[in-house]
């Protein structure tokens, strides 16, 4: 569901009955100490409570890491969600009536929102339903398989939620529908029933399987895994179909009860399936999750990414044949994030041949042998690399020559230049076999096919550079790099206008997104950030308070010292900023276009620079391309620059 403007009533009305302390105590322990609440800081490892809560100011602060602010930000920051979802979920807790920007959307918004709500509580009666079966006489088979075959501990039975499906073909529906009086096109669209082809009624779409709940990030289950206890019952393992709550390739198993880990241990860890991420969990591993028996996608790849600082992702498939194939796809599925260097991959495949659960469970040392197998894991490339030379002879010549085939293919798909003069020597270490004498040979060869960044110089398009002429004289020079100077002075002048004049706001905003513009400074794009937050939850002005926005932002100021310290001149007027902010009307304009006009600027370095990359001979209708976008940003360029000369022929005033 695509989550709308919420109106700033909806918002008030939210933060007026919502109360700190209960929030925050459903995910710490909390203390009374003296006036205030005190626990363990969960933004950061700490052995001694330093993570203060004050139920008066509804306001939170942690001494250790400097982590504060008020429940919408820490339900942001626990579970990495955006404002509006986090106002969303409370509203519904609350029972607060939502309203939007648009009122024409409010109807369809609250339609949803029941629609979802009755859904959550379906799966939830259903797991419960699956979890009382899994102890009764006829579900005594599956509870022995988890039991014996499985070795799970009751406790993580319990704390997983399984459960067992029986094997009766309306079971299920006979309990939702008729005992509990659930409307049945919600059971249906919560993937638990399905209409039957011939004589009408419905099935269920679980039977005689044991079930495995698959919750989302905040806890809620969104459908089902499954596993068949009879060989001859086919899949083997079978999830819910895809519902208005649930979508397999964008949901993690167990990330609900990883997510911390994953933060702490700075590392997420992905493996194949359910009772390897169960299993390693009741072994006191947490940052682990599994995906859901389709390829790892760059949607699950991203949610992980959110929880661990320095990027570090481990896959630990099935060191099979299947789960080594399983993990090049997933490989090639996050390519762009793996070659670009925004995910540091490593990769896991158990010695033995064992898959995760078998590992842990193999030895009392298990874990801690898991431990060390996850430190000494390989990055994906080394891992890549080693794949193509095993089973290889080298003295083979046709197998020679397939490795070197396919190392030049992922050495040229590598963009940092370091890492790839790295991986070309030991490519042509691993293709010399031990002989020191071939090393430079093979070096040599691979360098040379290898596609290197061309020389800077320019092309125009003409008969003679068609037949690759060096004579040609170029058709455009090189943008220089967008004027820092003329950014930093066109976004600080909008940032000033915005806080201090609300009557040029709306004409800000509609100008940022009608022109796809952002501020791209750090501190300016932060700065954004506060207000954005600070505005969907802003008071009325009052006489005693005319700028609220100003207000809320000088107690931001004092939440991120170090990151607010450069914009707080922003805060304050002065004869000269005066002057700007008087004749806002022409400076904002102004100011947008110096925003578009860096924008241009970026985009004729970019097709400048993928120019120098082109062989003509082969390349030729993307030169093209790429030389039409020049000449189109150039002309812009040139526009802009008499918009911005017209309006003032004063320089922007920072």
């Amino acid at each position: 569901m695509k989550v709308p403007r919420l109106h700033p009533d909806t918002i008030e009305e939210v933060q007026q009955r919502v109360d700190i302390v209960d929030v925050i105590s459903e995910h710490i322990v909390l203390r009374k100490r003296g006036k205030d609440f005190l626990g363990l800081c969960p933004f950061h490892n700490e052995k001694t409570p330093s993570f203060s809560v004050s139920q008066d100011k509804q306001l939170y602060y942690c001494f250790g890491c400097s982590a504060g602010g008020n429940a919408y930000k820490f339900l942001m920051e626990i579970g990495k969600q955006s404002f509006a979802e986090v106002v969303l979920d409370l509203a519904r807790r609350y029972q607060v009536e939502v309203k939007t920007v648009e009122p024409e959307q409010r109807q369809e918004i609250q339609r949803q929102l029941g629609i979802r709500e009755e859904l959550y509580r379906i799966l939830a009666v259903t797991s419960s339903f699956y979890q009382h079966a899994l102890h009764q006489s006829f579900g005594e088979f599956a509870l022995n398989y988890l039991r014996h075959q499985r070795q799970i501990e009751d406790a993580t039975i319990s704390k997983f939620q399984l459960g067992y499906a029986p094997a009766g073909w309306e079971t299920l529906y006979r309990y939702l529908v008729e005992q509990k009086r659930y409307p049945v096109n919600f059971v249906e669209q919560a993937g638990l029933i399905k209409p039957r082809k011939t004589g009408g009624g419905y099935y269920d779409v679980f039977r005689d399987r044991l079930m495995i709940p698959i919750m989302d990030i905040q806890g809620r289950i969104i459908g089902f895994g499954s596993r068949s206890l009879k060989e001859e019952d086919q899949p083997k393992y079978l999830n819910s179909p895809q519902t208005p709550l649930f979508d397999k390739s964008k949901t993690l198993f167990a990330l609900d009860r990883a997510k911390t880990h994953i933060s702490q241990a700075d590392c997420a860890v992905v493996v194949e399936g359910y009772f390897d991420a169960i299993a390693l969990h009741e072994a006191g591993i947490g940052n682990v999750v599994a995906s859901l028996g389709t390829a790892f996608t760059q949607n699950q790849l991203k949610q992980l990414l959110r929880f661990t600082p320095s990027k570090q992702v481990i896959l630990n498939f099935d060191a099979d044949d299947a789960g080594k194939k399983a993990t090049e796809r997933a490989i090639a599925e996050v390519e762009d994030l793996v070659y670009g260097g925004v995910v540091q991959l490593r990769i896991l495949n158990l010695p033995g041949g064992k898959d995760a659960d078998e590992f842990v469970k193999s030895r009392e040392d298990g874990a801690v042998l898991y431990y060390q197998a996850l430190e000494a894991a390989p990055l994906w490339l080394d891992w890549l690399i080693s794949r193509l030379t095993a089973d290889k002879s080298m003295k083979a010549a046709d197998q020679f020559q397939q490795v070197a085939a396919a190392m030049i293919v992922l050495l040229n798909k590598l963009q940092d230049a370091n890492q790839r003069n790295h991986y070309l020597t030991q490519c042509a270490e691993l293709l010399s076999q031990g002989d020191a004498r071939l090393v430079l040979q093979n070096l040599a060869t691979l360098k040379s096919q290898i596609k290197s960044p061309r020389p800077r110089y320019q092309r125009n398009f003409t008969k003679q550079q068609k037949n690759n002429s060096d004579s040609a004289k170029p058709a455009f020079a090189i943008a220089s790099h967008p004027e820092s100077e003329l950014l930093e002075q066109a976004e600080t002048l909008l940032l000033r206008i915005y806080i201090h004049y609300s009557r040029y706001r709306e004409q800000i905003i509609e100008q940022l997104e009608s022109k796809d513009l952002l501020f791209s400074i750090a501190v300016h794009r932060f700065l954004w950030q506060q207000i954005i937050a600070i505005e969907d939850n802003l008071p009325r002005p009052s006489l005693e308070n005319a700028n609220p926005l100003l207000s809320e932002l000088h107690n931001r100021s004092l939440d991120f010292p170090k990151k607010m310290n450069t914009v707080t001149k922003l805060f304050h007027l002065d004869e000269k900023t005066q002057e700007d902010v008087f004749r806002a009307d022409i400076r904002v304009a102004e100011a947008i276009a110096s925003l578009e006009q860096v924008n241009y600027q970026k985009r004729q370095i970019y097709c400048a620079e993928q120019l120098q990359n082109l062989d003509p001979a082969t390349d030729l209708k993307l030169m093209k391309y790429h030389y039409q976008e020049i000449q189109t940003a150039v002309e812009k360029i040139r526009q802009l620059e008499q918009i911005r000369l017209a309006f003032s022929q004063d320089p922007i005033t920072q």
